[in-house]
């Protein structure tokens, strides 16, 4: 196979204009070669397997994956080579371009071939090794074309080594189906145990490695954190929520306290209260590295009241500081130490001391790109990740980054324009960044984002900054560049102010387009303003230092038995299949189960035999599951309860097809924490008229002030969730459900009925309140349905209701791979929203 010009049917299938993927680039490794698997979901899944050789990715299309069975020969499709740097591409190549659709780094690590691979590639037998996050061992590529093929085929196989499986055993494409990049798979970092302080006084800390006993520096520079292209993959990481604040070093000297910004003013007087909330903690030598913040009505940070609580003189004392890092404690220098150990110091010591102004910033367990989604829905700027073992530096380090959700970063006011209509206003800020030399160069402009009375008190603080001329370096001045209007309208001004501004994306000749307008700042200084530049951390190096360095999980919790007994004959799936993928979603499912009585829904001879409904804990044989106390409901047998791992698959094991959960937690039996609504349509009813009565439903909602959360039902239809908080019984959310239904029926006859039965409901929609009753339960969200077809409850965001085919969209063959490829968690704030009852109540009239 020769390399010639490698890459010119890559280059010439793209439109580099259209599509995010790289045209070409990439660094050969100068020792190891690298391999990586991309998970692709095109108009057919498919997985590409990518070699380094030769400064290229030679490439295969592998429509099932691989497999460790050496019995397995999987088709793989040789396609054209690839240039280095597509390996850490993720990211949706857009519709109409070649291969359109959504890839992941499905795995990745290093490759050793067996034999010289130019002379086996050329003979279509190519033996090596892969020590990948997911694949390792000796495999084999032969190629099996007979000449005239469009496309060459080869199969790509497991050979027999220590690292074989056969596949009823293992299949590594179900049991680990995310990107490595999201979710690396690492052997757990050993942990050293922090002893806390004694908080009263506080107390020098306590570790596994000496610190040094000094006087208190006069300033300690804050640590900055680096740009991130996405989530890091090699080390222990800990992750933050990123606070849309001012960054603050408080300074604790014997009862006395500076607050110092990160460009090294002394905002002490600005925030009296804070100071004093800061003097009462005990610290006498200490520094405290954080953000301050204003939280707004929905408790997240809000940067325009931080701001009008400066420029207004008023609402300081609203002002909360969160702490995240203590580089010097109580005569200690920490710095030196690994981050886990100062951020243990701090929660041990906010422990017993945290105040409503001044918190412990505390890190979070979710798995990095879930935690980012949340945060992104929650319309926050981002998270923080910072190395666990990494000491605390005084610059900017690539030890911290910053994952934000949308472009955003800090710019030079260089100038503005009028509002067009005379008003004392302005109508856009010119915008400036440093370029390497230190010169300034325009980007752009921004015109919209701001209020009247903020438009106009910019401008006042602009007007003593003017200057004749423009401040950008010569050749960089063309008139009318910035936006739509004539020539000779800018007005220039001294490079001292700061805006801060989200927006789209930069352009090829770098400037920013779709910006708008997020605030003033003066906590920086404005000569440290440059583009901030996106750097990939942590992806597999070149000289092995990013080898992974765990084996693949050892596989099914549970032995299968008659695994390949087909139990929905309209698909093919086995036993084994819905085993396989109750253990792939286990981390999906369980906060849905765990806590809450189950009932279990069984096929022991498929969806089209005889089913079983379970409520109570006869004796089923399956290992973890929980029988709940008999006192939850009195005069019946246990109650059962699905909480972890080994009790799912087990269940699965023992023909169990759909799990079932009552609207209330064990603790609080009789006191529901959500309402459901079941939209169930009636015979004629069209997916069209459900779709509207979801938004209906919704809407409805809404105005009682309820957030609702939507999912498929896995069968016909929809169900609409909301959370309560756990206040009233059975019998009163019920009748309010049944109060909200009849309400629906009312108001628009022509689409609901508030009576259940297949008489009442043609051509109309049922909204089902009765799952709200005591003992009633529902299909949990990604439950798989006894039915044909085998489709799963979806959990799923408002914004693609349009775009749902039917209530099954999702079977348990497709679930999966759908949640692989999920860009967002559409449930991600649902765990944290618990509504009240009584005002819904008294917008609607009812009277429980």
């Amino acid at each position: 196979m020769a390399r010639g010009d490698a890459l010119s049917k890559y280059k010439a299938k793209r439109n580099f204009a259209v599509t995010a993927e790289p045209a070409e680039g990439g660094t050969p490794s100068p020792h190891a070669l690298t391999f990586v698997v991309q998970k692709h979901a095109a108009s057919r899944l498919h997985y590409d397997f990518r070699l380094e050789l030769d400064g290229v990715m030679i490439s295969w299309a592998v429509p099932k994956g691989p497999s460790f069975d050496p019995n397995e020969k999987r088709m793989a499709i040789h396609v054209e080579d690839h240039p280095i740097s597509y390996s850490s591409f993720e990211g949706t190549i857009p519709p109409k371009q070649y291969g359109a659709g959504t890839v992941i780094v499905w795995d990745n690590g290093t490759w050793e071939p067996v034999g010289d691979p130019r002379a086996s590639l050329a003979a279509g037998k190519l033996v090596f090794r892969l020590h990948g996050q997911k694949l390792e061992g000796q495999w084999e590529l032969v190629n099996i074309a007979k000449g005239g093929e469009r496309q060459e085929p080869w199969i790509l196989f497991k050979k027999k080594d220590e690292h074989a499986r056969a596949h009823a055993d293992y299949d590594v494409v179900t049991a680990l189906p995310d990107s490595v990049i999201a979710k690396p798979l690492r052997k757990p970092s050993r942990r050293s145990p922090v002893a806390s302080p004694t908080p009263k006084p506080a107390s020098a800390p306590r570790s596994t490695r000496p610190t040094r006993k000094t006087a208190l520096p006069a300033e300690i520079k804050p640590q900055l954190a680096t740009l991130a292209a996405g989530v890091p993959s090699i080390g222990e990481w800990l992750y933050e929520i990123k606070f849309d604040g001012y960054r603050l070093m408080a300074r604790l000297d014997k009862g006395k306290v500076a607050l110092m910004t990160r460009g090294g003013h002394d905002w002490s007087a600005k925030m009296p209260a804070l100071v004093d909330e800061l003097s009462t903690l005990g610290l006498r030598s200490s520094f405290l590295d954080g953000e301050i913040v204003v939280l707004g009505a929905s408790g997240s940070p809000d940067f325009n009241a931080l701001q009008n609580a400066f420029d207004r003189g008023r609402g300081t004392d609203r002002i909360v500081f969160f702490v995240f890092d203590t580089p010097f404690f109580e005569g200690h220098d920490l710095r030196e130490l690994p981050l886990r150990e100062r951020r243990q110091l701090l929660k041990d010591f906010f422990a017993e001391k945290a105040t409503e102004q001044v918190r412990f910033s505390d890190n979070f367990e979710a798995d990095p790109t879930s935690l980012l989604r949340s945060a992104c829905q929650m319309q926050m700027e981002g998270v923080i990740a910072k190395r666990a073992d990494a000491p605390y530096v005084s610059r900017r380090s690539e030890t911290w980054l910053k994952l934000k959700c949308k472009l955003r970063q800090e710019f030079v006011i260089c100038g503005y324009t009028d509002r067009t209509d005379g008003a004392n206003q302005v109508g856009s800020l010119l915008l400036g960044v440093h370029d390497g030399d230190g010169k300034l160069t325009s980007v752009g402009s921004v015109g919209t984002g701001w209020s009247g009375e903020e438009a106009h008190d910019i401008k006042q603080k602009l007007l003593p900054l003017a200057i004749s001329s423009s401040p950008f370096e010569k050749g960089d001045t063309t008139p009318g560049r910035w936006s739509k209007r004539k020539a000779g309208t800018e007005r220039w001004v001294k490079p001292r102010l700061l805006a801060e501004v989200s927006f789209a994306e930069w352009t090829p000749d770098e400037q920013i387009r779709h910006a708008s307008f997020i605030g003033l700042r003066d906590d920086k200084p404005a000569k440290v303003i440059v583009r901030e530049r996106p750097k990939a951390i942590g992806a597999p190096s070149a000289t092995g230092a990013g080898k992974p360095t765990s084996a693949p999980p050892s596989g099914p919790s549970v032995k299968v038995s008659h695994g390949d007994r087909v139990i929905d004959a309209s698909t093919g799936v086995t036993k084994l299949d819905l085993v396989r993928y109750y253990e792939s979603v286990a981390e999906f499912i369980l906060p849905h189960l765990k806590g809450r009585p189950c009932s279990l829904v069984r096929g022991p001879t498929g969806v089209t035999g005889e089913l079983f409904f379970q409520k109570h804990g006869e004796k089923i044989g399956v290992p973890g599951i929980t029988e709940l106390p008999k006192a939850l409901w009195p005069g019946h047998a246990a109650l059962l309860e699905i909480g972890n791992a080994k009790a799912l698959a087990g269940a699965a094991q023992m023909n169990v097809i759909e799990f079932h959960t009552w609207n209330s937690m064990a603790k609080a039996i009789g006191k529901p924490d959500r309402m459901i609504f079941d939209l169930d349509p009636g015979e004629g009813t069209t997916w069209g008229h459900i779709q509207e009565a979801a938004s209906l439903v919704r809407a409805m909602l809404e105005a009682l002030g309820l957030q609702a959360w939507l999912k498929t039902s896995g069968g016909k239809g929809l169900h609409v969730v909301v959370p309560l908080a756990p206040r009233y019984d059975y019998d009163t959310v019920k009748g309010f459900s049944q109060a909200i239904v009849q309400h629906l029926a009312r108001t628009i006859p022509g689409r609901f009925v508030a009576k259940s039965g297949p008489s009442n409901r043609v051509g109309k929609l049922f909204v089902d309140y009765l799952r709200n009753g005591h003992g009633a339960t529902t299909a949990a969200a990604f439950s798989a349905r006894a039915r044909p077809g085998l489709g799963v409850s979806m959990p799923v965001a408002w914004d693609d209701l349009g775009a749902l085919r039917s209530g099954s969209q999702w079977n348990v063959r497709t679930a999966r791979e759908h949640l692989s490829f999920q860009v967002a968690d559409p449930w991600a704030r649902y765990w944290q929203t618990r509504q009240p009852l009584a005002e819904a109540m008294k917008r609607l009239g009812y009277k429980s």
